[in-house]
């Protein structure tokens, strides 16, 4: 780390030997003993869960391959709960939008857990004849996702909405995830069956399919739009500038502009190194080649 900080605070010092088009990509996960010069003297970029039901299915399923879902002794059976499961992994993530209504801790589920709990889902239908549901159940919501959870509420929440997305009845044709109808698991198909769904689902997510009472909304829609006043506020020009100066308006769009002609074009996947995108058995491709893409 120590080398790397000095390579760093070098390269001002050698901008003429360098290539103009040269950019070097650091990630990582959070780390204290990472240089905070390097952080400083760096571009920062992060990538946010997504919002809404649709949104957050799309992410999973834009991660998923052919070969992964189609990988299974019993492919019928495993499709329904790898749906079954991304919705759920869904499901609690937006539930957090409702605030203590949602879950009496803000709990920061991410995708790893939905990646750990398919994993497990595949070892217990290999080992089984018979999908062991208790079993399946109690790994997932007590210790895949309940490991987070710190709340005794939040755990017999949390057991509860699994039972409704992992239990004999989801392999059924007609089953749906709410009364409305609307969600539910795709019969056995392609995996653009599945995303084709995914597709068709509302933007606005009804409270129904979070258990909760349509005033529910009220709370989160109250939340947003003060939080939209308070940015909108945050960002409202203050100061008055002197005749022929540049406004704060000006001054960001001027920014803007600059930054857009130093953007070099949208990288093409098939002009790129093929070794960056080779896929690993669970059908991603290196953090490198993210953050490139």
């Amino acid at each position: 780390m120590e080398e790397l900080e000095k390579i760093v605070l070098s390269l001002p010092e050698k901008a003429d030997s360098i290539h103009e088009d040269f950019r070097l990509y650091l990630t990582s996960m959070p780390a204290s003993y990472f240089p905070v010069s390097v952080l400083q003297n760096s571009v920062k970029m992060t990538t946010e869960p997504p919002r809404g039901m649709k949104a957050n299915l799309k992410r999973s399923w834009l991660n998923l391959s052919q070969e992964f879902i189609d990988d299974s002794s019993k492919p019928e059976v495993w499709k329904k709960l790898l749906f079954s499961f991304s919705f759920f992994h869904a499901n609690i993530q937006e539930r957090r939008k409702f605030g203590p209504l949602g879950w009496n801790i803000r709990y920061e589920f991410n995708d790893s857990d939905l990646e750990t709990s398919f994993t497990m889902l595949k070892l217990f239908m290999e080992a089984t004849d018979e999908i062991p549901w208790e079993a399946l159940n109690f790994v997932t919501g007590i210790i895949n996702y309940g490991g987070r959870v710190t709340d005794d509420l939040d755990s017999r929440c949390i057991m509860t909405i699994l039972e409704k997305f992992c239990n004999p009845k989801c392999l059924e044709e007609g089953y749906k995830f709410s009364p409305s109808g609307i969600y539910y698991a795709p019969a056995d198909g392609k995996i653009d069956v599945y995303r084709d769904y995914v597709d068709t689902l509302p933007m606005n997510d009804q409270p129904e399919i979070f258990g909760l009472h349509e005033n529910a909304n009220i709370t989160y829609q109250r939340a947003e739009s003060n939080r939209a006043i308070a940015t909108i506020l945050s960002i409202q020009p203050r100061l008055a500038t002197a005749a022929g100066g540049m406004t704060p308006d000006e001054i960001v769009l001027e920014k803007a502009k600059g930054f857009l002609e130093q953007l070099p074009e949208t990288l093409d996947q098939k002009e790129g190194l093929k070794e960056l995108f080779i896929e690993n058995s669970q059908g991603l491709i290196p953090s490198l080649s993210t953050v490139l893409v």
